[in-house]
């Protein structure tokens, strides 16, 4: 296949309207990835790897931190609202481009489906009387209406539903250590005592299910950091798209990693891992216990408002995806209609067209047909950041010798760190390989990524064919 990209320094002004703050980026960089996946999702990898989902969350933090700096090098270098679709094509071609694009694009509209969906049925409990397709209904359509306006629109949602998760786990931390030191008082605690360190020994010691436990812990929480890349999209429409990416990276990256270790510490530090139920929220448990009245029903409040926000950021995220990908001639160009705002309308609504899809597949046939769908984008996260890492190891050296100064950030331990991300990626697909749960995740979202990858090979083809012509 050809390269038929641009010069990898090109910059070309971005004829989306800005708006973007920073502040909106910061927080959207810090909630981002702050999900119900880990409010929820949490649970099952607690209940495989015991006190040692803390070391689960290191490695997979870890990875996806190398991943956030290694994309907010490049699109610090070369702000685009396609960002790693982009670069995926400076680096390695217009496949690569045209395929991470629309992988991208498919995996945000169908877990947009999730989110709405997830949202409606808490929303519903709260109100059954409105059933749940009529809240599925009016989260769609007031986001929908919130991504037509302006996108400062979009930023100010983001920010104030980032800022409440944000401030539920710092909550969460503070009440957790303060029933860790004794001052609060901890069901496991009959004695009065305070709980010290004593949860993370106890029940079969720290690794109760060995390291063969971490990795499965790895294998259930990886998926979670997904979501970070969508700040990198959303800087190219920010007031200065260099510096915005820059600070939201450096500020975002660390305070990930501790919102999410620092959660997991103090879950199996104030309980013995083995307290935990299944179905409930561990932060839920941990509440309980401490004396939090009405834990469930606070707990449910941030699910609800993380996975409105999720639902948010994903509309936001796809519709520039797809608007990038019209830009570069990988999509219908009827889509680079912009509005005197500079929001790419129709893109917006291409985006949400199929979202709504999505959610009538998942309200019909959640065991069949939404089911086959959600598996053909389970591993699709981790396809994306393996390009990611590969386009950052060519970019790199072009930037280098081309433009140097653009690299207002840089990437740890060049290029040593980025081929051990590579390497914890491909150790990543080869668990859920060997995961009998995992495995049809893998499969359908490896047939999905030959199809797409099938149709790059055959446009090249054609392209080729006719330039020969």
């Amino acid at each position: 296949m050809h390269d038929a990209s641009p010069p990898t320094t090109a910059t070309e002004p971005e004829p989306l309207g800005g708006g973007l703050k920073q502040r909106h980026l910061t927080m959207l960089g810090l909630g981002g990835v702050i999900g119900a996946g880990l409010f929820v999702g949490s649970g099952a990898g607690i209940a495989v790897a015991g006190p040692g989902i803390v070391v689960s969350y290191l490695i997979a933090g870890a990875l996806a931190m190398c991943v956030m700096r290694m994309l907010g090098e490049m699109s610090a270098a070369m702000p685009a609202s396609g960002s790693f679709s982009v670069h995926a094509e400076r680096a390695l071609g217009r496949w690569a481009g045209f395929s991470v694009g629309w992988l991208y694009w498919f995996l945000l509209v169908v877990v947009l489906a999730v989110e709405a969906t997830g949202a409606a049925q808490i929303a519903h409990g709260w109100a059954p009387g409105v059933p749940q397709w009529a809240w599925v209904l009016i989260f769609m359509l007031v986001f929908t209406a919130a991504n037509l306006a302006a996108v400062k629109n979009f930023g100010e949602f983001e920010f104030w539903f980032a800022a409440l998760k944000v401030f539920a786990i710092v909550a969460f931390l503070v009440l957790g250590l303060l029933a860790v030191f004794g001052i609060l008082p901890a069901a496991s605690s009959s004695s009065g005592e305070p709980v010290g360190l004593t949860n993370l020994t106890g029940q079969g010691g720290f690794l109760p299910s060995g390291w063969e436990g971490v990795t499965s812990g790895v294998l259930a929480v990886v998926f979670a950091f997904g979501g970070l890349e969508v700040v990198t999209i959303a800087a190219a429409e920010s007031d200065d798209p260099v510096r915005s990416v820059a600070r939201a990276v450096r500020s975002a990256v660390y305070r990930i990693l501790f919102f999410y270790v620092g959660s997991m510490l103090v879950i199996v530090t104030v309980l013995p891992w083995t307290a935990q139920k299944a179905g409930v929220s561990p932060y839920v448990t941990v509440l309980d216990s401490i004396g939090v009245p009405s834990a469930g029903t606070i707990m449910n409040i941030v699910v609800f408002v993380a996975l409105l926000s999720a639902l948010n950021a994903n509309l936001y995220g796809s519709s520039r995806m797809v608007f990038s990908l019209a830009e570069r001639g990988e999509a219908p160009k009827a889509l680079l209609k912009v509005s005197g705002g500079g929001v790419p309308r129709r893109a917006v609504l291409a985006s949400v067209a199929f979202g709504f899809v999505s959610v009538v597949l998942n309200l019909k046939w959640p065991d069949s047909v939404f089911l086959y769908m959600l598996n053909s984008v389970g591993a699709v996260l981790l396809f994306v950041w393996a390009l990611i890492a590969v386009s950052q190891l060519r970019l790199r050296r072009r930037i280098e010798r081309e433009a140097p100064e653009r690299l207002v950030l840089r990437m740890w331990a060049f290029p040593y760190l980025t081929w051990a991300a590579l390497a914890a990626m491909a150790a990543v697909l080869g668990l859920m390989l060997t995961d009998d749960t995992a495995r049809p995740q893998l499969l359908w979202s490896a047939g999905a990524t030959g199809l797409v990858l099938a149709v790059a090979g055959l446009r090249e083809w054609r392209e080729v064919r006719g330039n020969r012509a």
